[in-house]
């Protein structure tokens, strides 16, 4: 999926920042694609293995993602912790610019088309604000910091979550799309936590 960089959001100081961003995407595309290839049927079951032992999730609202092309896919994830007694939601694009808004999900719930190929529960479903956010990215690094696609949507999201309350945010991938520095500018929101299909990592504040 390509998503075009939002210079009104991310203001770049260093010039570099930008390309540096896209060649690490397109490095780390291919890495991903390669994982999802040989283990994407079996990744998903892992990495719901590893949220539920990680993450206190009964009572709490958890938002997940419906995966796009070859995302680590966190439905299984997701319909563990909703029959553990979590509330889900799924995040949809209110406007280019704007934050993300989340709505109630259940498994079998019906879905919509939104942009950039995504899918979220219908205008009749709840609003809801998260307590706990796993996030789709690109590429990581062991520091917390996140690489997406560039529009910035998660970012404005977890910026304005964490001004009105305490959230905690979770990366989740393959292993294979770990980097060893990911090029960040001030408005990028680094990760409380990242778990892969094979480990868990938390970042210090």
């Amino acid at each position: 999926m390509t998503v075009p960089h939002d210079p009104i959001f991310d203001p770049i100081f260093d010039p570099g920042i930008p390309d540096a961003k896209a060649t690490l995407r397109r490095e780390v595309l291919a890495r991903r694609r390669a994982a999802h290839a040989g283990k994407g049927a079996c990744a998903g079951h892992d990495l719901r293995a590893r949220v539920i032992a990680e993450i206190q999730s009964q009572g709490k609202i958890i938002a997940g993602y419906w995966p796009l092309g070859d995302e680590i896919d966190p439905r299984p994830t997701l319909i563990a912790l909703g029959e553990a007694g979590s509330q889900i939601a799924l995040p949809a694009v209110a406007g280019q610019g704007l934050v993300l808004i989340f709505r109630g999900w259940r498994n079998g719930d019906a879905l919509e088309s939104g942009p950039f190929g995504t899918a979220h529960p219908p205008s009749r479903a709840p609003l809801v604000e998260p307590d706990t956010l796993l996030l789709p990215l690109i590429a990581f690094d062991a520091k917390g910091n996140r690489l997406g696609y560039g529009a910035g949507y998660y970012d404005r999201t977890v910026a304005a979550l964490r001004k009105r309350r305490k959230i905690l945010v979770v990366g989740v991938a393959y292993d294979e799309q770990e980097v060893a520095d990911v090029p960040v500018t001030a408005h990028d929101q680094r990760l409380d936590g990242m778990i892969t299909d094979r480990r868990t990592l938390w970042f210090e504040a």
